[in-house]
């Protein structure tokens, strides 16, 4: 599951080792419309699937697996790549800014209005051009992080503030790839959350987009999050 700003296509790699090595791989759209309701949409693919799941989960794409795996005994084991892993009542700008060293801020976003569908108005977040290789994925060629950043998915401003449910790291084994060079999600909160969720941890000199940077190190963590908890 995919995070704001991004978009299923960065797992490619990813997903391009783990289908060779045999791993039937499923990367959905995360709407990006808000907690409560992404984590039901995920939830729903999630009871399409037959047999053990192992949830991977990028950026805010870590709160949706975190509430939608709660419940769901065919999840058998959470990773978490640079990503939130919230507690209860926690949210996106808390953890964010929980240590310093984020480099994202209102400034460095767009914010632009879009009409809700049972009508009034709420509002999207883009990371401005000149900022986003920088917080983003630093570690990526320019040439690339210009296309990612002019296709960027766009999320609702209103989910930074939204708490977070009951966590399925409590029930279920978890994974975390710490990105040590994130300039979004700072590499002293990710080991918090990673250390409270009891999570297997795992550090790499990567940019908020380790997947991406790093696609073999992040397919071997979901590999062994596979194979221990099979």
């Amino acid at each position: 599951m995919h995070g704001a700003f991004a978009d299923a296509s960065g797992w490619n790699e990813v997903i391009h080792r783990l289908s060779g090595d045999g791993y039937p791989v499923l990367a959905p759209a995360n709407p990006l419309r808000g907690v409560a309701s992404d984590s039901a949409y995920l939830d729903s693919v999630l009871r399409t699937i037959t047999g053990a799941i192992v949830l991977v989960g990028h950026s805010y794409g870590g709160v949706v697996i975190t509430n939608a795996a709660t419940g769901n005994p065919n999840v058998k084991a959470l990773v978490y790549v640079a990503a939130f892993a919230p507690d209860a009542g926690d949210t996106v700008l808390g953890l964010q800014t929980k240590f310093p060293g984020t480099k994202l801020g209102l400034e460095q976003l767009d914010v632009r209005p879009f009409p809700l569908p049972g009508g009034g108005t709420s509002f999207d977040g883009y990371v401005k051009t000149e900022y986003f290789r920088d917080i983003f994925a630093g570690d990526l060629p320019r040439s690339t992080t210009a296309i990612m950043a002019a296709a960027q998915r766009p999320g609702d401003t209103h989910t930074l503030e939204q708490e977070s449910g009951a966590p399925a790291w409590k029930q279920i084994p978890s994974w975390y790839l710490v990105a040590r060079d994130d300039n979004l999600i700072p590499a002293a909160a990710q080991r918090f959350m990673a250390k409270r969720a009891g999570a297997h941890s795992v550090e790499v000199h990567a940019s908020h987009v380790a997947m991406i940077s790093q696609p073999r190190i992040t397919a071997e963590l979901i590999t062994l999050a596979a194979r221990t908890t099979s």
